[in-house]
């Protein structure tokens, strides 16, 4: 696991289409925004859980690990 540390403004690539920006830090929680093509789906790790559970493991074999 790469781990960065960002202030507010910054921002963190991702390959050559995603950027993560950094808008709003208050207290223990941090607001970002996700720039990325249409075509990549962006879910919090718990929705994703769900939709993945819903689907069966039979279309995502590979586990997804508890974030």
């Amino acid at each position: 696991m790469l781990v960065l540390s960002r202030t507010l403004g910054e921002a963190i690539s991702i390959g050559d289409d995603i950027v993560v920006h950094i808008l709003e830090i208050n207290g223990t929680h941090v607001k970002f925004g996700i720039d990325a093509p249409e075509d990549v789906k962006v879910h919090r790790a718990e929705v994703y859980r769900k939709i993945l559970k819903r689907q069966g493991p039979a279309t995502h074999p590979v586990p997804v690990p508890n974030l």
